[in-house]
């Protein structure tokens, strides 16, 4: 095969693994429900740090037992990105596992992040000793949603222009309580933030082996019915969060109708305010 062609094909295969919410680097995609009124973009950028990539995301839409759900999350990796891609291959999966999730979802949802956890903590030899967040939105036939999230990746809900934070930053400062209870402490030494033992400046977080003793890694979950207020969802890795309050980034996704561009104008916004680390955003816009 000639070479420009065979580069052709490469890139068009990375194209198309990149599109469909697959394995993550730099790239962008967008897609939309069955029916057409639920549509979303993301957009990823890789941070000015020396090492890979460690955001991963998942956007797209599944049927199941007779019902469509839209699958969103963003996955912030530390120390590597094993665990951000195992969260991407199986956070999703494991949580409609679950045998009381068409019933009680949030417990569903509670079960699979410390089961997933538990998975990743006995895999430890292959995945390494990084962790990752998790912000994860599950909706179901566009008419309800449900959020949970472990870290500081963060989801906001667009209410009639109003930015409502959908998930809880777990930051050493706020949870310092519960690290020094399990014997931990919090130190801005090294470095310039609050940290967990000096390390790590979450409080919650998959895997960390190593700090797993002072760390939770339970999520928070709240959920809300999706009306006709509901214009937009946001989730995105603290690359975006550290340089945008909640509703400039909403008055930003509004802005645009295609939620593709929205993401895009939401990361290169981001990078523009000079945010050094991975940015990654996930926008769904609701009713076109």
């Amino acid at each position: 095969m000639n070479h420009h062609v065979s580069n052709w094909l490469l890139s068009w295969f990375g194209a198309l693994k990149i599109s469909y919410g697959g394995r993550s680097s730099s790239g962008s995609g967008k897609g939309r429900s069955h029916d057409g009124l639920v549509k979303y973009g993301f957009s990823l950028v890789k941070g000015k740090a020396n090492h890979p990539m460690e955001d991963y995301h998942v956007a797209k839409f599944v049927r199941s037992q007779g019902h469509e759900l839209g699958l969103f999350a963003i996955y912030d990796g530390h120390l590597g990105d094993t665990v951000p891609a195992y969260l991407q291959k199986h956070l999703f999966s494991n949580i409609l596992k679950e045998e009381e999730f068409w019933v009680d979802p949030n417990r569903s949802i509670l079960k699979a992040y410390e089961r997933t956890d538990q998975a990743i903590l006995s895999h430890s030899s292959d995945l390494g000793r990084g962790g990752s967040t998790a912000v994860t939105a599950i909706l179901l036939n566009s008419q309800r949603l449900w959020v949970a999230n472990v870290g500081d990746s963060r989801a906001v809900l667009s209410k009639g222009g109003q930015a409502v934070q959908m998930s809880i930053d777990h930051e050493p400062n706020t949870e310092r309580g519960s690290i020094e209870n399990k014997g931990g402490f919090v130190s801005n030494m090294p470095g310039d933030v609050p940290r967990v033992n000096g390390q790590l400046a979450v409080s919650r977080a998959f895997g960390d082996k190593s700090l797993k003793s002072h760390l939770r890694s339970d999520p928070d979950v709240q959920d809300t019915f999706v009306d006709n207020t509901t214009d937009v969802l946001i989730l995105a890795s603290d690359g975006l969060w550290k340089v945008m309050d909640n509703q400039e980034a909403v008055d930003i996704a509004r802005k645009i109708k295609d939620p593709l561009k929205a993401a895009k104008q939401l990361t290169a916004e981001a990078l523009k305010r000079d945010s050094k680390d991975d940015i990654s955003c996930v926008v769904v816009r609701f009713r076109g």
